[in-house]
Parts: C-alpha cells; sequence; structure tokens
C-alpha cells in the first residue's frame, strides 16, 4: 500500500501534527514555509535494499506509445525487461507526436499543440535529467493570462514561486492587478465553503463529496465571481475539459496540483523543437538501446483471456486500414438529410442513410476532415483538396482516394465498420508476454475491451467501458507574412473568447520557426481551443474560420496580413473527467492478473495533471510490474498530498 512521507518533515501524518501540534507551532511551520522552500512529496513503496534489474527472462508487451506507454517500456527497459511497444500511429508520442509537413519548398515539423513544462512536473523532469536532454528545453521565464473584457479583467501574471501554501496565494494576491476584483468574503458561510474546499483538497475525501456535482454547478452556489472568471474558467477548460461536464473533484486536484499545493509558481518551459525531436525520439531511442522493440503501425485485432489472464495478443502491421473491425458512434450534430455521420474530430465517416458502405471523411493528404458540397463532392477546408462523391480525388495535393468502408453491424447510435480493401501486405502476427499493458488513449482502451475474447473480467470490462471522452479540442496554426509587436508571454492563455483558449507566437519559441521568421519576416501563431462544443463549431471549416476571425481580434496587426499557410489539428480523445465517473475509474492494477493500466484516464493515488499525469501513470504501471518481480521500484515525485484546511 502506497504511504507518502514528505522529506522536509518527520514520518507522522499531518491530521496527527495538527492535533499534537500547539496554534503557535503550527503557525511556526507557516511562517516556515514562508522561507523555505518546501521539497516535493516522496511516495516511498520499498523499505528495503532489493535488486534494481532482473535476472531472469521476463516479457512485457506495452500498448500505446503516447507518454504513459513510452514511460512505461522505459522504465522496464532499463530493468532488463524484454519489452514491445506497439503503436497504431505512424508516429510515436500519442497526444505529444510531431510530424512533417510541406509548405511551398520549406518543411517543418507539426504537432498536437504547444505543451508547457511545470516544474512541479518532478518525475517528467526526472526522465528528461536521466535522458541527458535538458537543453531541448527553453524557459519562457513568465506566463500570462489575458482577458477579451479588458475594460473588467486586467492582464494576470504568473512566475515562479519559492513559498508554500498560503504564501503562495498571498503572493498571487500581491502581484494579481485584480485582487480587489477577487470578490472573496470570508465572512460568507459560502464564500468560507469554496475556500476551504480547495485548500483542503485529499484523496479520495474530497472526490467522496463533490465528484457528483459538476463545475458549473458548483460555481452556481453563491461562488466568488471574480474568484470564478480569473482563475476557475480559464484554468478548468486548460484540464481539456469543460465546466459543465468536469468532476469538482476533478478540479479541486486540478487546483491543488498546480495553484494550491505547488510551491514552483507557474511559469515553464517549452521545447526547442518539436515534442518529437525534443522529448519522443531521446525516451524511444533509450528504449531501443536497452533491447526494446517497437512496432509502429501495429494495430491489435484480438486480445485473448484464459483463467484470468491474458494468454496472448494478435495484431497487424501495416496500413492502418486493416481487416480489423471497429465502432465508432453516431455523430447527431453532423446529420443532414443526403448522409449520416459518424465519429468527431479527424476521425469521421459518413454514409447515405440504409446503405451498407461508408466514406472516411480524412483528408489523405495531411488528415483533415473534408466537408460535403452543395454539388454532393467533398473539399478538404486545408489545402483545398477536392474528392467526388465517391471519395475519388478530383483536385490536389491529395494523391489517394478517400478510404472506403463496410458496415458489418449496427446499433441505435453506432456501427461496426471494416475497410473495404485492407493493405494485402499487412502483415499479422500473435505475440505473448508475461505482462500486458494498455497505454492507450480512452477511445483505444475501449476499442482494445471491445476485442477481447475468451474468458474476460466483468469489472474490468465494466470499468473500461465507462470510460469518458472530453469534448473535442483543436489547433490552429497559421503562417504570415509579416511580424507584430505583442505585450504578452509567448504562451498565453486567454479568456472570454468564443472558442480560442490560447495563443502561442512559435516564431519566438521553437528554433525552425525562429530561423524561418529571421530570414522571411514573417511570423507563425497557433490558437488552441481545448473543449470545444461541436453544435457550435460542426465542421474544420467552422473552426478554421471562427480561428482566424479570432485571431484578428486578439492581434489587430494580423489583419493586414496575407496568410502563408495554415494547419488545423482538431481531434476528440481526450480523457473525460465527468461527475460521478471517480469511483469506478481503473486503478493501476486490474482484476486481470497480468494486465495493467497507464494514462491519464487511471485513478491516481497523489495529485497529477496532464502530462504529469501520464508521465506517473506509466511508471506506476512498471513500479506495479517491478514490485511483483521483488525488485526495487522506482520513487515518485508530487506536490504535497494534501491540503492545509484538509476536513
Amino acid at each position: 500500500m502506497n504511504q507518502p512521507s514528505n522529506s522536509s518533515f518527520t514520518p507522522i501524518s499531518r491530521r496527527t501534527a495538527l492535533k499534537l501540534l500547539s496554534v503557535g507551532t503550527v503557525g511556526g511551520l507557516v511562517g516556515y514555509s514562508r522561507f523555505c522552500k518546501p521539497k516535493p512529496t516522496v511516495f516511498v513503496r520499498d523499505t528495503l535494499t532489493l535488486p534494481y534489474r532482473i535476472d531472469r527472462p521476463k516479457t512485457v508487451i506495452v500498448v500505446g506509445a503516447g507518454l504513459a506507454g513510452l514511460a512505461c517500456a522505459y522504465e522496464l527497459s532499463q530493468r532488463g525487461f524484454a519489452v514491445t511497444l506497439l503503436e497504431r500511429s505512424p508516429n510515436l508520442g500519442g497526444k505529444i507526436a510531431s510530424w512533417k509537413i510541406n509548405i511551398g519548398e520549406e518543411e517543418f515539423m507539426m504537432e498536437h499543440g504547444f505543451h508547457g513544462f511545470f516544474p512541479q512536473y518532478y518525475n517528467l523532469n526526472s526522465l528528461v535529467k536521466e535522458l541527458e536532454i535538458a537543453d531541448n528545453f527553453k524557459s519562457l521565464e513568465y506566463y500570462s493570462l489575458v482577458f477579451r473584457t479588458k475594460d473588467k479583467y486586467d492582464p494576470e501574471v504568473f512566475r515562479p514561486s519559492h513559498s508554500a501554501f498560503p504564501w503562495n496565494i498571498v503572493d498571487l494576491a500581491i502581484a494579481s492587478p485584480n485582487r480587489l476584483r477577487w470578490g472573496i468574503n470570508l465572512t460568507k458561510p459560502a464564500h468560507w465553503q469554496v475556500f476551504r474546499a480547495i485548500a483542503g483538497f485529499q484523496i479520495p475525501k474530497s472526490f467522496n463529496r463533490l465528484d457528483s456535482i459538476s463545475v458549473a454547478d458548483w460555481a452556481q452556489k453563491d461562488f466568488p465571481q471574480g474568484l470564478y472568471d480569473l482563475y476557475f474558467l480559464p484554468f478548468a477548460k486548460s484540464s481539456l475539459n469543460a465546466p459543465d461536464t468536469l468532476s469538482t473533484g476533478e478540479l479541486l486536484q486540478f487546483f491543488h496540483f498546480y495553484f494550491f499545493g505547488n510551491p514552483e509558481g507557474l511559469a515553464f518551459n517549452g521545447t526547442k523543437d518539436d515534442m518529437g525531436t525534443s522529448l519522443v525520439q531521446p525516451i524511444a531511442k533509450a528504449i531501443a538501446n536497452h533491447g526494446g522493440k517497437i512496432i509502429t503501425e501495429a494495430t491489435v485485432s484480438e486480445i485473448q483471456c484464459k483463467d484470468g489472464k491474458i494468454d496472448a495478443i494478435s495484431y497487424q502491421q501495416g496500413d492502418t486500414h486493416t481487416n480489423v473491425p471497429f465502432w465508432i458512434e453516431r455523430n447527431p450534430v453532423l446529420g443532414d438529410e443526403k448522409l449520416e455521420y459518424y465519429g468527431a474530430g479527424d476521425r469521421v465517416f459518413a454514409a447515405k442513410p440504409g446503405s451498407d458502405e461508408a466514406i472516411s471523411l480524412s483528408c489523405t493528404h495531411q488528415g483533415c476532415t473534408v466537408g460535403r458540397q452543395e454539388d454532393g463532392k467533398f473539399l478538404c477546408p486545408c489545402h483545398g483538396a477536392l474528392y467526388d462523391e465517391r471519395g475519388k480525388v478530383v483536385r490536389g495535393p491529395a494523391k489517394r482516394d478517400l478510404p472506403r468502408f463496410n458496415i458489418v453491424r449496427r446499433q441505435e447510435e453506432s456501427v461496426q465498420l471494416v475497410a473495404v480493401a485492407p493493405n494485402l501486405s499487412t502483415m499479422a502476427d500473435k505475440i505473448q508476454a508475461d505482462y500486458y499493458v494498455i497505454a492507450t488513449d480512452v477511445p483505444g482502451a475501449k476499442h482494445l475491451c471491445e476485442l477481447m475474447a475468451g474468458e474476460v473480467d466483468a469489472t474490468v470490462k465494466q470499468q473500461m467501458e465507462s470510460l469518458a471522452v472530453a469534448d473535442p479540442f483543436a489547433v490552429g496554426r497559421f503562417w504570415f507574412d509579416r511580424d507584430f509587436e505583442w505585450e504578452h508571454s509567448n504562451f498565453a492563455s486567454l479568456s472570454g473568447y468564443k472558442l480560442t483558449d490560447s495563443i502561442t507566437l512559435y516564431h519566438r519559441i521553437q528554433e525552425q520557426f525562429i530561423d524561418w521568421a529571421k530570414r522571411t519576416g514573417g511570423s507563425v501563431v497557433e490558437l488552441h481551443a481545448y473543449c470545444y462544443k461541436e453544435k457550435e463549431f460542426p465542421t474544420q471549416e467552422a473552426l478554421l474560420t471562427t480561428f482566424e476571425q479570432e485571431l484578428y481580434e486578439i492581434v489587430p496587426e494580423l489583419a493586414s496580413a496575407n496568410v502563408l499557410h495554415r494547419e488545423l489539428v482538431n481531434q476528440k480523445n481526450f480523457s473525460g473527467y465527468p461527475p460521478n465517473s471517480y469511483r469506478d475509474r481503473p486503478a493501476t492494477e486490474s482484476n486481470i492478473s497480468n494486465l495493467i493500466f497507464a494514462g491519464d484516464w487511471v485513478k491516481m493515488p497523489f495529485p497529477c495533471g496532464l502530462m504529469e499525469r501520464a508521465v506517473s501513470s506509466g511508471l506506476l504501471a512498471a513500479n506495479a510490474i517491478l514490485h511483483r518481480e521483488g525488485l526495487q521500484q522506482r520513487t515518485l515525485l508530487s506536490v504535497t498530498p494534501e491540503g492545509l484546511l484538509k476536513i
């Protein structure tokens, strides 16, 4: 059982300490936290001196090469396990993957949007240190939050900190130009309850009390309006879950990790190059250097269960359009009289009502979702490729027709599809291992659950089926022929816009774009929508148009500039944390004895968020296997696990 202990204090629980110590002593500890930066909390698992590397053959299959899967495969490969890492995409990294795009004669690396590396990402940063790749990152020095209603709220600026709660919040209040607009009145019972809830986070007590209510509903109960507008709304959305669908318990964990329990402040690092070059490739290289086998374009076709264990995994390698059937949910937002639509983001399929065949609407050029035109043709909103109503290329830059699929089965709100012409060169294989780790995103995990055959544990199946997907997110990146003045941080959160939640000036952060801007005098700007509503932006054309309109409001100088190129990333695969989901969320170890889970959808024993949550879950999965084999587990770090005002 995990026992958290703070390396700065004696091994006694804070609850016991507060009961035993006088008010004066507590005051002394609070004063101490003002002048001495607290150390991370260490989660100690092993008290015995145990071997570091395994001395006998043991095999592990990790399915999914996002951050969670990479972290798990990395740790186990260092310890002598024979690791096989399966990834469905041709690119490693999942949500931090990178891929090449061509703009004229120039080649750039595109990714899923900007990612910030906060100093309290202790476990992720420990990997960076071990891999000796700290030079791949650069400090962004400070972080701005800019409001559309400039007459109501001034921009907020967050910088590094060196104090624990409550002094980090005192420093925030002193630095905030909006401190008199927070609207907090602790003489009001409702406001005091809010403050006590966010400053007294505990796992699992905070979830037991508040997991059943959404953030939007919680904030309606006499919540300080300024506090909600300034911090809760923008930072709730940065969790990639909309307030109306996000559990309040999850938001409290998010705030504890980034604010109340975090002595590091909110300034962060960015990568000097794309995420693939800066982080993913070094991890993959380390896995391969220690004997790990990495297989891309690997589509799992079956997971065979037997005697309470996974017996084998079958997969096909090659083109993603294999003969493996998959289910896809109907999308009522995109429906019209001519076609029925299934899927969302950049994975959309269309079929005529009553037809036994569907067509993929993912442009074969660079993956944007094509839109149906009045004449029945399909047009790509990103780069102008045109297809006829059967999906055949009419006009480039696309060179391949849209893939077609047979509808194998129908249910009320979903269909099962299989490729009409799967790649005949696809290689099939069946592999066995001592341990299996599912480290995909939520849609991937649910799909793998469907592929489980034989004696499947009912609890595992129910847990995986109940996983939720958040509202879709979108990234619009624009190349312009001129630069512009910008008074805020090179990455800044934005609040109050219909679609846009952040802006990134790539030509001032990443080397490839800095070089291009110096040569051309241009700029590269990215806007990000963390969790938009599909009903408001049903097509990618609507997303791109709105992004561009809002960009000209955010940076008026660009309205007279020429757009040289634009790219859109639009997906619906981030983990959802809706009300009432915590109880049934899978933990690291499952009821299937050799099946381990990793991913930001896994129930975590300590506070963490975003990339740190993914990496930590992967290392927890590795620790579970190390523990079973009698090996020394990796020490994991976090912010203090509980709030000072815990109840």
